[in-house]
């Protein structure tokens, strides 16, 4: 079930690698497929000949095209290369709750944002132009914003995680002793060195 309680449209792939919209009854593309997405419409799609969910692949299609068309491309390279580093790491399975979290909080603020560029007078986000950088100004103060949100929510899920993190930050160096204190310190070792002296000088 979606959000709003309705059911996701079954779309069905067959062998010839047509698409099937069961509710409508009409064949569909991938570009029909992001018009949906676009809409709010979900879907589920499956192998007519499996049975199996392959909505994820067909997701991943629709991206590939959609970057394919010119002057919509969304995935910098710098990006598609971390994301393949990440495959396999450690970090693994952190990175899709990470990236589902922060492009939540994304499509929650994009009206914020979009209001701000109409504002400018239609000025155009060119690099070096200054509409365009205080919005990737706005846009690191969120990234940074949304780590510390995913990281004080992963403490809530294990509770252990702030206490290892303060187990392992090192302890604050103490302030170095004044002036008056080393003489202190100096006065206190003549004493004592003058009391070991008579205690050895005695039979």
């Amino acid at each position: 079930m979606t959000a709003d309680g309705k059911k996701p449209v079954t779309v069905k792939k067959y062998a010839n690698r047509r698409l099937y919209n069961t509710e409508t009854s009409t064949y569909v593309t991938l570009e029909d497929l992001a018009a949906m997405v676009k809409r709010g419409e979900d879907f589920v799609v499956y192998d007519a000949k499996t049975g199996d969910d392959i909505t994820r692949s067909v997701l991943g299609q629709i991206i590939f095209d959609q970057e394919g068309k010119s002057g919509q491309s969304l995935l910098p390279t710098s990006f598609l290369r971390q994301l393949i580093r990440f495959y396999g790491d450690s970090m693994q399975m952190l990175v899709p709750s990470y990236l589902e979290f922060t492009l939540d909080k994304l499509a929650n603020d994009q009206h914020n944002f979009r209001e701000q560029i109409e504002n400018s007078f239609g000025a155009k986000l060119l690099p070096g132009s200054a509409i365009r950088n205080q919005m990737f100004d706005q846009l690191e103060d969120q990234t940074r914003k949304n780590m510390k949100m995913f990281s004080q929510a992963l403490t809530m899920f294990n509770p252990f995680t702030g206490a290892f993190a303060s187990a392992a930050a090192p302890e604050p160096e103490p302030p170095p002793p004044k002036a008056d204190d080393l003489e202190t310190i100096k006065r206190d070792m003549e004493d004592m060195q003058k009391r070991l002296a008579r205690l050895s000088t005695k039979p």
